[in-house]
């Protein structure tokens, strides 16, 4: 046999060999590198659609706890036969509704049972009191379950038959200043539309569901699938996620990962993984609690569908057309066109696992495993851009909400809250300097009778006009609020006793000058207390509010001045 047989037989021989050797590794890797990918892009995937779903609910949840939390939804609780209580409250309830995203809201009452509620065509102005809750009525159960399981926020998909609504309902408890349950106050969002927005992104490969503490689906493309009135219905007969899978270690596996998650729910950020069969095809199933909301996301990946193995065959000519030329060639090319950028993009994988967006320089060989490098790069760039987008909405929707809950929505000046802690600031500021400030108490005289003679409106359009002569009325840098009703507190600082007296003087007087040019004459009385370093804000509130009641017992339309070096109230 010649030299140049034998060679060419090693040569065959080598390349068989290195071929068969070639087409196994390729085997492996591709699997591997589709599986790796594939949990990559299933973590990334469960928490953009977790994001998503927040997004969209928490601000209708900070909404609903403010609503809660109202002072005059809670006074009305506690006597709700009180007419003027009602009307405020049904107020305060429209307010609310105009700002919820689906431009509705209910309130039920425990005590009575009174049911409330309101939808985007204002169907029910002047009716909102749509029926009575029973404990008696299965359709009823929920609202006596969640106040037994003492629940302050719940999330449910329910129908209400009374009303003829499916919708995901928000559910927060209402408790007085004695932290007991006087009601429930809420909204809810259309679920065809929020399932069309959150869940049914109609993207090949990817399916996305939500499922309660419990396992119950709770929003699913599918609505025969969704467990509506999950609280009211007993174990064995709710739709759980089990219910998706034919294979029971399919079942067993998903169900072991929410498990699973329950125990680690305090790591934040979580995804649990593993393949299961969904329809006959192999998906990679992502899991991730939402404590928040108590739910759990799961993500459901075709991998054949987003990444098929036939995407990669083409390697296969790469590594035959390097052996052909030489083994040698082969293994430089293979080194640095195939490993090396593998090795790069799994580094780069991994960082972005860990929450990096910063990668490294990256080989782009002129390939698929290139163009695998440049896809990557550009989802990776997406994804960190929306990221750092919805970080952004997210501090903006914050900062926009802290805000809220410091502005009395009526006048625009600082409410309760606002007032509260720009007077425990000015407390410390007094304490550090040795200094002292000014407080102003006031309220409308006779506002009572102005709102049983012209109408709440009319008492509104008043409570605004008395703000903005506030506002003319003081300094840049002083503090008016609305306390609350007709009362307004005004915090003067830097300020002396006669600084004290001249602005409340002026205050008066604008007002009571204002108010004859709109046809609508009305006057003010104003208490004042000046005080001093080491006065707290109970001291300086009682001491104001003495001396505005000091100035109504005298007649009112008046000032009248108080110091911590005075026991008694000084007419100004």
């Amino acid at each position: 046999m010649s030299l140049k047989t034998r060679f060419l037989s090693l040569a065959a021989g080598l390349f068989i060999i290195a071929a068969c050797a070639s087409w196994l590794a390729y085997r492996e890797l591709s699997a591997d590198l589709i599986e790796r990918w594939g949990r990559q892009v299933a973590e990334i995937q469960v928490r953009y659609d977790s994001a998503r779903l927040l997004q969209s609910l928490e601000r209708e949840i900070g909404l609903a706890r403010q609503m809660a939390d109202s002072t005059t939804l809670i006074n009305w609780a506690a006597d709700p036969s009180n007419q003027a209580l009602e009307a405020n409250a049904l107020r305060e309830m429209e307010s609310f509704r105009s700002n919820f995203r689906d431009n509705s809201y209910f309130v039920a009452l425990k005590e009575s049972g009174r049911y409330y509620y309101n939808n985007e065509q204002n169907e029910f102005a002047g009716k909102q009191f749509r029926y009575v809750l029973s404990s008696e009525k299965p359709d009823d159960a929920w609202f006596y379950q969640l106040i037994e399981e003492d629940r302050d926020f719940h999330l449910n998909v329910n129908p209400d038959t009374e009303l003829g609504v499916t919708k995901l309902w928000i559910d927060v408890l209402m408790r007085d200043t004695e932290k007991q349950i006087v009601g429930m106050v809420g909204t809810g969002l259309n679920l065809d539309s929020f399932l069309q927005d959150i869940v049914d992104i109609n993207q090949d490969g990817i399916t996305t569901l939500f499922v309660d503490y419990g396992g119950a689906i709770q929003l699913y493309r599918d609505r025969n699938y969704i467990d509506f009135a999950t609280l009211i219905k007993p174990e064995g007969q709710k739709n759980t996620v089990d219910l998706l899978f034919d294979a029971p270690e399919d079942k067993q596996k998903i169900l072991g990962m929410l498990q699973l998650l329950k125990k680690n729910s305090g790591e934040a950020g979580h995804v649990e993984s593993g393949f299961v069969t969904v329809d006959g095809r192999e998906h990679l199933a992502g899991v991730a609690f939402l404590p928040a909301i108590g739910w759990f996301e799961i993500t459901l990946l075709d991998l054949n569908t987003l990444l098929p193995k036939s995407y990669l065959w083409p390697l296969v000519a790469v590594f035959i057309a390097s052996l052909l030329i030489t083994l040698v060639v082969f293994h430089l090319i293979i080194q640095s066109r195939i490993v090396k950028p593998i090795m790069g993009l799994e580094e780069a994988v991994e960082r972005v696992r860990s929450g990096s967006f910063t990668l490294p320089r990256l080989d782009k060989p002129d390939n698929e495993i290139g163009r695998l490098v440049d896809h990557f790069e550009k989802m990776t760039d997406s994804l960190r851009d929306s990221t750092r987008e919805l970080e952004h909405k997210v501090a903006l929707r914050t900062d926009e909400l802290s805000r809220l809950a410091r502005i009395d929505p009526l006048t625009g000046l600082k409410n309760r809250r606002g007032l509260d802690e720009v007077l425990e600031g000015e407390i410390q500021r007094a304490g550090r300097q040795g200094s002292g400030f000014g407080v102003l108490w006031l309220d409308i005289d006779h506002f009572k009778s102005i709102n049983d003679q012209l109408g709440h409106q009319a008492g509104d359009e008043i409570l605004c006009r008395v703000a903005l002569w506030l506002k003319a009325g003081v300094r840049p840098y002083d503090h008016p609020g609305r306390w609350g009703g007709d009362e307004f507190v005004i915090l003067l600082s830097p300020c002396d006793l006669a600084t004290l007296e001249r602005i409340a003087k002026r205050i008066r007087e604008t007002v009571e000058q204002e108010s004859r040019k709109t046809g609508t004459p009305v006057t003010v009385s104003i208490g004042g207390y000046f005080s001093n370093p080491g006065d707290n804000v109970d001291t300086i509130l009682r001491h104001a509010d003495k001396a505005l009641y000091q100035a109504k017992n005298q007649g009112r339309n008046r000032v009248c001045i108080n110091t911590p070096e005075n026991t008694e109230v000084n007419p100004a």
